[in-house]
């Protein structure tokens, strides 16, 4: 299938029942050639922008200086009225409003432009090294993390994270190191297929989170959100600080406009003072906390209420929609209540305004306001943090659907492990670069030797079943003509490494990962093993005992599994465990003196090896 041909689906595949809501832009356009069109119109608008952009700095610099000049012959010369050097600042302060709200737009469609730029470079295999790497998360000693490319550079974390957010950025790393059980990936896979076609979402996902990604503190916040109370913030404080408020202002008027004298005044300031002494201990920390979680909450209150608006008909997005729901009020419209009390929280740095906040017990009334805020809802913060963050991951991964249309939701039941593949191929070669292979695991045949020279495609095909099965139980779309499995518990012994620093071989470091493998397959999990080349690090003859007892006691306890070597005594292994074990191979053969290969695998053992024939060709004497 070409990349600009109309999605192919399976029967049982989620987007088949899915609602699209983005325009069709022509037959045949695909995915390629919708995000040209949109980064052309995106490119345009930021084009348009600029233009003001210049525009309205000429003019704002002209207004400035015609004000200063205004003001000189006001105020300076004395030779115009006052008045006259008003029209030209007032001019100057809306020049500076609308300039800054053109900036807004040139950065946002910008960004939106750059959107669609990387996910040209995503279609045309340009992605790697350019997206979020998600170091950050990779755990040493990882069943597989590490050995399946994960994280780092050229990774499927890079691959599929279009996530801003910590929280949206966690939620994918979880997904894709925590295989989830049978019923969790449906519930994902529905949710993914739902979205696939949103691509206004997407898009508007990744203009809120920019903000979010250079600023936001999720933990900063939760301590704040989560972090006791040092009193009860009754509302009755608050009536009793408004009382002492109003015969504070009550003496005041009528000194001042009945001529009654201070005494009144006075009388009903002493208390306020008192009142507001026994608060203080109280409630300056609560003040002095809440700049810096006030500004992250605006910060996500944009992305919440873009989430709070988006039509939910999977079982996933609607759970998710209900987790942002506190009594029946969304986060959007809460945060804007505590951006209301921070507002006026901060008109007490006004200083004309000072005298007369301390007069109203301003200080006093909004902390007591803002601590009971934060009482009634900090602890429900982190679930709307979390469930924002589950909506990322899954338009993470709906873009990832969606600029992968031949790829298909596998088939993910409950039963007998199993494990089918049909035309597999490695999610991470580009499509026209990838051959694609068959598996089969399951049933009687449990476990593959797969044979072959260096080279050959061994290790890839090790890699390329791991990485789907990793994909299918994060509930992404797998490459794949089709799929069926069972929930698995992914383990790999490929890509070991020895360590200077620790003073760890690679022996030694293969066989602590043999024996993390073994002890997960004996906690009464279906473990999926990956062997690449196994016990390669010592000789021939320990080799085959070792390999022999760990593939056996592996398969014995349930385990699926994939094993290869070069070593062909490690074949017989399968003689021994017919049919629960089979050998396979990958060959290769000689052209004008060099290997080639066609990384096909093929049923039973390899037959012939090239290498002394290689040898021979690069001259040396074999």
């Amino acid at each position: 299938m070409s990349k600009d041909a109309a999605p192919k689906t399976e029967p049982n595949d989620p987007r088949d029942t899915a609602p699209s809501t983005t325009p069709a832009t022509g037959p045949g356009t695909g995915p390629a050639g919708v995000y040209a069109i949109r980064l052309a119109t995106h490119r345009k608008e930021n084009q348009k922008w600029q233009r003001w952009d210049r525009m309205l700095s000429n003019l704002r610099l002209l207004s400035f200086v015609v004000t200063l000049i205004a003001g000189w012959f006001a105020f300076g010369a004395h030779t115009i009225p006052g008045l006259a050097a008003l029209p030209p600042a007032v001019i100057f302060s809306a020049l500076l409003i609308a300039h800054d709200r053109v900036i807004q737009s040139k950065k946002n469609t910008g960004r939106k432009a750059d959107y669609y730029e990387a996910g040209i470079a995503r279609l045309e295999d340009r992605w790697m090294g350019e997206g979020h790497s998600g170091v950050e998360f990779d755990e040493p000693g990882h069943p597989y993390a590490n050995d399946l490319d994960v994280f780092g550079e050229g990774s499927m974390f890079e691959r599929i994270c279009t996530g801003r957010t910590p929280p949206g950025q966690q939620a994918l790393a979880n997904w894709l190191t925590i295989p989830a059980d049978a019923a969790t990936a449906r519930k994902r896979q529905a949710a993914v297929a739902e979205l696939t076609d949103r691509l206004e979402l997407r898009e508007d996902l990744a203009l809120l989170g920019e903000n979010l990604r250079s600023q936001f503190s999720p933990k900063a916040l939760i301590a704040w959100a989560e972090h006791p109370s040092a009193f009860e913030p009754k509302k009755s404080l608050n009536i009793v600080a408004t009382a002492l408020s109003a015969l504070s202002v009550g003496g005041l008027v009528a000194w001042l406009g009945f001529g009654v004298g201070p005494l009144p005044f006075l009388f009903a300031l002493v208390p306020q003072l008192i009142f507001a002494a026994m608060l203080r201990k109280k409630i300056s920390p609560v003040l002095q906390a809440v700049e810096t979680p006030t500004r992250d909450l605006f910060l996500i209150r944009d992305l919440l209420a873009r989430l709070e608006r988006e039509p939910a008909e999977s079982p996933l997005l609607k759970s998710l929609h209900a987790r942002l729901l506190s009594d029946g009020l969304l986060p959007s419209a809460r945060i804007a209540e505590l951006r209301r009390l921070a507002d006026l929280l901060d008109a007490r740095r006004n200083q004309l305004f000072a005298p007369v906040a301390g007069l109203f017990l301003w200080g006093t009334q909004l902390g007591l306001a803002i601590e009971r805020w934060r009482v009634a809802w900090g602890d429900v913060l982190e679930e709307w943090m979390l469930a924002a963050g589950d909506y990322e991951a899954l338009a993470s991964l709906s873009g990832y659907a969606y600029e992968n249309p031949d790829s298909i939701f596998p088939d993910i039941t409950d039963g007998e492990p199993s494990l089918m593949g049909r035309g597999l191929g490695h999610p991470l070669l580009p499509n026209d670069a990838c051959v694609r292979n068959d598996l089969s695991l399951g049933g009687e045949e449990r476990a593959l030797i797969i044979s072959g020279s260096n080279m050959s495609g061994k290790s890839t095909f090790l890699r390329t079943a791991g990485c789907n099965v990793v994909l299918a139980l994060a509930g992404a779309p797998v490459r794949a003509k089709s799929m069926s499995l069972t929930p698995l518990a992914i383990a790999a012994s490929i890509q070991i490494n020895d360590s200077l620093l620790t003073g760890t071989s690679h022996f030694y470091a293969e066989i602590k990962r043999l024996r993390q493998i073994v002890e997960l397959s004996q906690a009464g999990v279906t473990v999926l093993f990956l062997l690449d080349e196994i016990l390669h690090g010592t000789n021939s003859h320990d080799r085959r005992i070792g390999a022999s007892a760990v593939v056996k006691g592996l398969v014995e306890r349930g385990a699926l599994g994939l094993v290869t070597t070069h070593d062909l005594a490690l074949a017989k292994i399968a003689d021994e465990m017919a049919p629960a074990i089979a050998n396979v191979h990958f060959q290769d053969h000689l052209e004008e003196g060099r290997m080639a290969f066609d990384y096909q695998m093929r049923p039973g053992v390899v037959e012939k090896s090239n290498a002394l024939e290689l040898m021979r060709a690069v001259g040396l004497d074999v």
